[in-house]
């Protein structure tokens, strides 16, 4: 079910449906883009309108990180779980592996790459890659790299690049990749290679991961969380207060629900 929290749409799928939807697209070759949707792009949405575009314009958008969740709880909406990125894209793997769809890695450092694609190797001895290509190109380059795509083959697309300039890519190229299901996945190729860890389990389950990742990276982590997690904060006060006095028009503090994946 599609609903709109704070002007953003979510998918309130859980795992398994998440699982089935891009299944369900690389078995039928029918295009499925999906988004992890945490607190720091919700912000960023409202300064950065390619960002705003590609979430709008993707076929799910699934709620990656809690504050998400609690934050659609407290505006009434039926929020039940999250589907973290990296997890989900554990179990995209692996039916890969069991299935015979052939995954492509897009993005990070090559020697992280080479590291998040041996280790899923290792998981996975079935698996065969369409290919691989690191996120060290430039625009001039990107017609090969999306050649390169295009004629692997590929069933599922894995892009490890950041934000705009992975939302740039996509809404240069979205129309010529052929590939049925893509999704961008952050530092996910990061995890898969050792290069970052996850916060510990109890961690994740209290949303507190951000702090795992200023205490991993201080210097480049702390403003970037202090910022949006503030701005979020704020954005979700007012929205609160919206909807205590009566002046949200439904659910999610702006809009009624509307369906599009799994709705």
């Amino acid at each position: 079910m599609r609903y709109s929290f704070l002007g953003c749409p979510i998918d309130a799928l859980s795992m398994a449906e998440t699982v089935e939807v891009a299944r369900g697209a690389m078995r039928s070759r029918r295009r499925v883009q999906h988004v992890a949707l945490n607190v720091a792009k919700l912000v960023n949405m409202r300064s950065d309108p390619v960002l705003a575009a590609d979430v709008a314009n993707s076929d799910v958008v699934g709620i990656d990180g809690m504050g998400i969740v609690w934050g659609a709880r407290a505006l009434g909406l039926p929020v039940t779980s999250r589907v973290a990125g990296v997890d989900l894209l554990g179990e995209l793997l692996a039916i890969c592996a069991w299935e015979g769809f052939k995954p492509f890695f897009l993005g990070a450092r090559p020697e992280v790459l080479q590291g998040a694609a041996e280790r899923v190797r290792e998981l996975y001895p079935a698996i065969r890659f369409a290919g691989l290509r690191d996120g060290y190109f430039t625009r001039e380059q990107e017609p090969e790299v999306v050649r390169a795509i295009r004629e692997s083959g590929a069933d599922c697309l894995f892009i490890g690049m950041p934000t705009p300039r992975k939302e740039r890519f996509l809404a240069a190229h979205r129309d010529e990749l052929a590939t049925p299901f893509i999704m961008g996945v952050g530092g996910s190729f990061d995890v898969l290679a050792g290069a970052v860890q996850r916060a510990p389990e109890r961690m994740q389950r209290f949303g507190l991961e951000w702090l795992y990742r200023v205490y991993q990276e201080p210097r480049r982590m702390w403003w970037r969380y202090a910022r949006t997690n503030a701005l979020y904060a704020g954005i979700l006060t007012t929205a609160l207060v919206r909807q205590g006095l009566g002046g949200a028009v439904g659910p999610g503090g702006f809009a009624p629900p509307a369906g599009r994946v799994g709705g």
